[in-house]
């Protein structure tokens, strides 16, 4: 857990954008465009953090399969105790070092709210440092980065228990063998809000139909910026909040401000809109309908408000949340506002981290905000996040074999965006790593155009099942782009 078409109701686009194929954005943080709006609508749902220090576990501590063992050390069993929480649907470990990592175990289990019914023991992704922003990034540098799990997807719960225990632990009555635990752990407990309230149909586009266009059309082959403002006033019957507002009028190209979804366009309505040198034949696939921020409910108020852009779109990186496949289609909107939280109120991150989201149906979604036809720099590839773009498949897709749709979907969102900047689905692009766990800053690593998390990174991301089917993925998109 993007695209642009102005707003039919006469707004002035508070952003000029272009279909990028030859127009790379600023790679430093943009200042949103400014517009008037109120601020006191309300046009957000509200959710919550509960954060919850996690105390030395002294007693036995059980293992994986339930068993009793020796009475562990007290520096390398941490967790909580079994416990009342107010509702929350997902669950996290974060501490206090990013660059430190917790070798050992997280597992949780959780009560169904209003019920006796306690689940299993579950297990959280450690190694998550490589879901990041670049080292040096002034994301990366701002001070209030964590370190953290990934999340996991719990449903309705009111109860939690937490265990964590430190890799090759040793008993209590002699010194730990393994490194300490990182310090600060805490558990987080997300409750992501309810559904946000959509506005009638009324004022948005029929599938494929553009509506009147107020921005600028650039002529072929010239760059945008990314902030080329047009001050104007935002209605205040859109219901916006300023921060909303902005979000959604980088989309204004694309549809009207304050809508739920971009509509999907044809392949012939796409090349159309696409910006390309004079006599270049554009290789760009049909736009798939896009759920934006606004549809899955996006807290606006907890981002940064500037935009950060890279130059270009070299590459799609392909991810698993790693959050669990127990969630239903209608519950995805959920499950994207407690990743989004998670990434930014517990993990210190300035946005959500990945540039798309799919779900097991086949819903695409935008994730980051910026505009999703712009080079939006996102915290998906550490190393690799500079001129790429990641897509989140909402699950975990280790031993579970994705869904036929979900592995649709990444064909026909890679087939229109990285159309858009000219790039062969089917194709090879060298990147330079800015530092990961597999290449070293400043290596030239030759990765697939539509790539796996574990291409750039020595990571177990997308998952073994999800990776395998990234051919089937890349030939589908180039099909799509008519190649």
């Amino acid at each position: 857990m993007r695209a642009l078409l102005a707003t039919s109701i006469g707004v002035t686009c508070a952003t000029a954008l272009t279909l990028p194929l030859a127009a790379p954005a600023p790679a430093a943080p943009a200042q949103a465009p400014v517009a008037q709006a109120s601020e006191a609508a309300p046009a957000e749902p509200a959710g919550s953090t509960q954060s919850l220090p996690l105390r030395p576990l002294t007693d036995a501590v059980p293992r994986t399969t339930g068993e009793p063992t020796e009475s562990m050390h007290p520096d390398a069993a941490r967790g909580l105790l079994r416990r009342d929480a107010h509702r929350f649907s997902l669950v996290g470990v974060i501490w206090d070092d990013a660059d430190a990592e917790l070798h050992g175990t997280v597992q949780v289990r959780t009560r169904a709210t209003g019920t006796t019914k306690w689940s299993g023991w579950q297990s959280l992704e450690t190694h998550n440092t490589d879901h990041a922003a670049d080292a040096g990034s002034p994301e990366r540098e701002s001070g209030t980065v964590r370190g953290s799990t990934a999340p996991l997807w719990v449903g309705d719960s009111d109860g939690v228990e937490v265990r964590v225990r430190s890799e090759n632990a040793g008993p209590r009555s002699g010194p730990p063998d393994a490194a300490p635990l990182p310090a600060g752990l805490q558990v987080e407990l997300v409750d992501p809000g309810d559904d946000p309230e959509q506005p009638g149909a009324t004022g948005t586009p029929a599938t494929g139909t553009p509506g009147a266009v107020t921005g600028v059309t650039p002529s072929a082959g010239t760059a945008t910026p990314a902030t080329a403002a047009q001050p104007g006033a935002l209605p205040e019957t859109a219901g916006l909040t300023m921060a909303a507002a902005e979000s959604s009028a980088v989309n204004a190209d694309l549809a009207p401000l304050g809508a739920a979804e971009i509509p999907a366009l044809s392949k012939a309505e796409s090349e159309e809109q696409a910006v390309v040198a004079a006599g270049a034949k554009p290789f760009v696939g049909p736009r798939p309908r896009i759920v934006t921020r606004k549809g899955w409910g996006a807290d606006e108020s907890l981002r940064e408000r500037a935009f950060a852009y890279t130059s270009t779109v070299k590459a799609a990186f392909v991810h698993h949340s790693a959050t669990g496949n127990n969630y239903t289609c209608a519950q995805a909107p959920s499950v994207l506002r407690s990743i989004y939280r998670y990434h930014v109120k517990s993990s210190g991150w300035r946005d959500f981290g990945y540039n798309f989201a799919v779900d097991k149906c086949g819903n695409i979604y935008e994730g980051r905000a910026g505009g999703v036809t712009k080079a939006v720099l996102g915290a998906h590839t550490l190393g690799f996040n500079s001129n790429s773009m990641g897509i989140a498949v909402l699950g975990t897709y280790s031993s579970k074999n994705p869904p036929a749709a979900a592995v649709t979907a990444i064909a026909k969102l890679t087939a229109w965006k990285l159309g858009l900047f000219g790039r062969n689905p089917k194709g090879k692009v060298t990147l330079v790593s800015g530092g990961s766990g597999k290449y070293k800053k400043g290596a030239k690593a030759k990765l697939n155009v539509i790539s796996g998390h574990r291409d750039g990174f020595a990571t177990e991301c997308p998952g073994i099942r999800l990776y395998k089917k990234l051919g089937t993925a890349r030939t589908s998109s180039a099909k799509l782009q008519g190649r």
